[in-house]
């Protein structure tokens, strides 16, 4: 597997044990640092997985509106956990992280979806990452206003 894929697996990992916990994404974070830093055994946090982190970190809330309004008949809090963390941790790749092409972004989403969740969520998290490429621009621009 590719560094970046790791990194992308370790960073929606963090996102979904937040989520399960019911804290932030930046507590996570500093656990499993603080982990390594205890038991050199425990993988480290790689630089990219913090930037993926800390990126969605700084957008939750846009992100969260933005699913909750482009996922037609389904709403945040009813969504499986696995498919939540995923298209999170999607969208903020997909729409702010410069260095990623989109098709990687949506790609990388749908393999961890596969792995991670039920036989149908590859295509809820292509069909709503797809909506977003196509949108993007204009989720940006708002944003960024």
């Amino acid at each position: 597997m590719a560094a970046r894929s790791k990194a992308r697996r370790r960073a929606f990992q963090i996102l979904f044990e937040a989520d399960q916990r019911g804290t932030s994404v930046q507590e996570v974070l500093a656990d499993q640092i603080r982990l390594h830093r205890a038991d050199a055994q425990q993988p480290p946090v790689g630089d990219f997985t913090m930037q993926l982190v800390e990126g969605y970190a700084q957008y939750v809330a846009r992100i969260d509106e933005l699913i909750a309004t482009y996922a037609v008949d389904w709403d945040l809090d009813r969504m499986p956990a696995a498919d939540r963390s995923i298209v999170r941790l999607g969208a903020y790749e997909l729409i702010w992280e410069d260095g990623t092409p989109d098709a990687v972004a949506i790609d990388e989403a749908v393999q961890l979806a596969k792995e991670f969740s039920t036989d149908d969520s590859p295509s809820f998290v292509n069909g709503l990452l797809g909506r977003f490429k196509d949108l993007k621009p204009r989720l940006r621009r708002d944003v960024d206003a």
